[in-house]
């Protein structure tokens, strides 16, 4: 089947009475027939999903208003209101209990607790289920963690199904660095009904985004594209794309794969109609879902592990068992060497990180939460859970921006009855584990039996294809004569008979023999043949690396032996150093890559040490801090990193910053310059204005934050009184555009712009537009917002 939902609804709101500034939400009880009558409309239309008007009724965006605590109203009213038009109209259709984003970042990136975007979704999701809802949609976010909180809230609180749309950027990415495949990976496994993408972009910029989602997931897929990219036209905000030409993507974007289709910003029921015209009568698009192969993913990258792609690395290091030094830290609540071994192991190789929080005497689920809250913001590996602590596994999973894979589960009953609802509830895959009640089986066959139960047990749960990897579980041979025969005979068996991909600790099998580097790297290049797809190893052993390149070119999964002939260590020239510690380098280098790594803990101490080598604080700041913020701009711009590296590589630069000037208070580190930032009046949304903030006070300049919703007036005294070099506006909505123009004519007109420089942005505003508003710069992005504001004050 083919569904259509509605379009736009805020425009129409306006056009039926809303002000400037004005809760949308509040339209369902003190103007109820406007809502029903745009409901109406788009019923004649044709839409068979008809949104309720609550994209912003959540408590977190009540609060604004001083609305929140009749958040069950509005959303009661909503949905009464959306069934009472459907029932007028004598259509077939549903009603879509719409859920729009809470407009803060959920901690590290923000400061709203995962817990409390959780609950507020949960009380949302709620009011709209006991009001009649037949599904729930949440829409528009651009942080995969708040569609995490906002998706187990809802199938917490309900039984609806449940679509999930998040919105991406020209380059593909949600603003947090979320990739559409990564987005269907995580979304599917949390269980998603429906998967889609809303806003954003035009039609025809969203249908790659729209075959990825379909191709990386097997719920069905929605879309609802703008109506172009909006323009100012005689002081009015206006979207290119009429209603003929926007239905004419109906049919590119029903080929791409959405069933679902509908409209978001600038459509209007003719846009609707269109659409519905051209693609009624059409073929469903086929979808291949019959092979699902393992992906997990980060918040930013998806690994796939499969037996026809070459081995993924995962990296071991992150466990304190046998490392004294690391226990003791984790016990005192330090991660630093965590934090280290996590980037480090990326660097070497590592496809994705095993994190092991096993220490005596601590609180197991605290310390795995901070761990991967933290590992998770500093790289893009795909994260391993390891612990046989439940409450510590259910942590970790909550906490994790992506889809983990739990390190493991065994046939013991009480394994499988504590672990695998949590693998099913957080969308988590498996590593099956062939140890039985009675201790570990000996042969190939027994284990094979082990994992059998394992997988039936695992799919009663609801889990399936693309859930499971198999361990073949190494012994050490000094013990056991037979020890690599049988791993070799489990590897065949899981290839042979089931299919999914396997892996296994490689150490163990040299236990208690001489010159273990040689025995490890035969086993492992023995294994590889007989199947092995995802190593757990230490990605810094050379040897290891050396014969996980070389099967890679004998097996085929490097063809042609390409990769290896590229590798300097097998050709004539001097071989690389193993990876450096940031306090191997050169102080100066070291504090650079401090900032480029996000060493917060590291950087202070690096500062001091360059200031007693004779470097002064002009200098740090210029070569070091400076020059890094550069690299990280460049690598952002061209997407090799994304924002919650950029942000903490922020922090790490003001930590040295604040360092600087507490050893040297009169060095040359005081504030860039002064910027008085807003979002216009009648804006109630501050993300990206929140973001370009953080930034510019991270990078040394004064910053005075007005907030959202700001009236032109204010920010016109609050430049005058502060004796602003720079004003920053920023505007989300197409309908606020105009108010840029207004805070500009007033800083004319108060005699301000001689001095003041004007730097604008925001999701909706262009360079077009900035130029044809009287702005002096128009900022995409934070990180460009700085680069344009140091050179508006002369420091760059």
């Amino acid at each position: 089947m083919i569904y259509f939902f509605d379009g736009a609804m805020g425009t129409m709101l306006q056009s039926g009475g809303l002000k400037p500034g004005a809760c949308p939400e509040e339209m369902n009880v003190i103007a109820p027939d406007v809502v029903k009558d745009i409901h109406l409309q788009y019923l004649a239309a044709g839409s068979t999903i008809i949104e309720t008007n609550t994209f912003g009724a959540s408590r977190l965006k009540l609060d604004h208003y001083g609305f929140e605590d009749r958040v069950q109203e509005f959303n009661a009213a909503a949905v009464h209101i959306a069934k009472s038009a459907i029932a007028e109209s004598g259509k077939t259709a549903r009603v879509a209990g719409s859920m729009g984003p809470t407009g803060r970042f959920i901690e590290p990136l923000g400061d709203l607790g995962f817990e409390e975007a959780y609950d507020s979704f949960h009380e949302q999701a709620t009011a709209l289920a006991d009001a009649g809802a037949d599904m729930l949609i949440i829409e528009t976010c651009i942080d995969i963690q708040e569609m995490r909180a906002a998706l187990l809230a809802a199938k917490d609180a309900t039984n609806l199904p449940v679509v999930c749309q998040l919105s991406y950027s020209e380059d593909g990415r949600t603003v947090t660095g979320t990739d559409p495949q990564s987005a269907a990976v995580i979304l599917d496994g949390l269980g998603a009904d429906i998967i889609g993408v809303n806003c954003s972009l035009g039609p025809k910029e969203l249908i790659p985004v729209v075959c990825t989602l379909a191709a990386n997931c097997r719920a069905p897929i929605s879309v609802q594209p703008n109506a172009g990219m909006p323009f100012l036209k005689d002081g009015k905000t206006c979207f290119p794309m009429g209603p003929e030409e926007f239905g004419t993507y109906g049919p590119k974007l029903l080929a791409a794969g959405a069933t679902y289709l509908g409209g978001c910003c600038g459509t209007t029921p003719a846009h609707i109609r269109e659409l519905v015209k051209n693609v009624t009568g059409l073929p469903e698009p086929k979808r291949d879902t019959s092979r699902r192969m393992l992906k997990l993913a980060s918040r930013s990258r998806t690994v796939t592990i499969d037996r026809d792609l070459p081995p993924r690395l995962i990296g071991e290091r992150i466990n304190p068992t046998g490392r004294k030094k690391l226990a003791a830290e984790i016990k005192e609540g330090s991660l630093l060497s965590v934090k280290k071994e996590a980037v480090n192991q990326v660097k070497a190789g590592a496809n994705l990180l095993d994190v092991n929080m096993g220490v005596g005497g601590i609180d197991q689920a605290a310390a795995m939460e901070r761990a991967v809250r933290e590992i998770a913001q500093i790289t893009d590996a795909p994260l391993v859970i390891d612990t046989s602590d439940a409450r510590a596994l259910e942590a970790g999973l909550r906490a994790y921006p992506g889809r983990a894979l739990i390190n493991s589960v065994s046939a013991e009953d009480n394994r499988i009855q504590e672990f695998l609802p949590l693998a099913k509830k957080y969308g988590a895959a498996i590593l099956c584990l062939p140890i039985r009640e009675e201790g570990v089986p000996k042969t190939a066959e027994a284990r094979f039996e082990a994992v059998q139960y394992i997988l039936e047990h695992a799919k009663q749960y609801g889990l399936t294809e693309g859930d499971f990897l198999l361990d073949g579980l190494v012994m050490t041979v000094s013990a056991d004569k037979n020890a690599c025969r049988e791993v070799l005979g489990t590897l065949r068996l899981y290839r042979e008979h089931l299919g999914y991909p396997s892996t296994m600790g490689l150490s163990n099998i040299s236990f208690g023999l001489p010159n273990r580097p040689l025995i490890n790297s035969t086993f492992f290049a023995m294994c590889l043949a007989g199947g092995l797809d995802a190593p757990i190893m230490n990605p810094y052993d050379e040897k290891m690396q050396d014969a996980l390149m070389a099967a890679n070119a004998l097996l085929g999964t490097d063809p042609n032996g390409i990769e290896f002939s590229k590798n300097a260590a097998n050709l004539a020239v001097p071989k690389k150093a193993a990876v450096a510690k940031v306090t191997d380098l050169p102080v100066m280098e070291a504090i650079k890559q401090a900032v480029i790594d996000g060493e917060k803990d590291e950087v202070a101490g690096l500062v001091e040490r360059a200031l007693k080598e004779g470097h002064d604080s002009n200098e740090i700041t210029e070569k070091s801090l400076t020059a890094a913020m550069n690299d990280i701009g460049v690598d952002f711009g061209a997407g090799r990193v994304f924002l919650p590296q950029v942000l903490l590589s922020a922090e790490t630069m003001r930590t040295a910053f604040d360092k600087l000037k507490e050893l040297i208070p009169a060095a040359a580190t005081a504030d860039k310059g002064t910027v008085v930032i807003a979002t216009v009046k009648g804006d109630v949304h501050d993300l990206g204005k929140n973001i370009t903030g953080a930034l510019l006070a991270n990078s040394g300049f004064k910053l005075v934050d007005l907030g959202k919703d700001v009236p032109s007036e204010d920010i016109v005294r609050a430049a005058i009184e502060n004796d602003a070099d720079i004003v920053g506006l920023c505007a989300l909505m197409t309908t606020t555009m105009v108010q840029i123009d207004k805070v500009i004519k007033e800083l004319h007109e108060a005699g301000c712009r001689a001095k003041v420089k004007v730097m604008v942005g925001g999701a909706a505003v262009t360079q077009d537009y900035a130029d044809a508003a009287g702005a002096d710069a128009y900022a995409s992005d934070g990180v460009k917002a700085v680069k344009i504001a140091k050179a508006m004050v002369g420091k760059e």
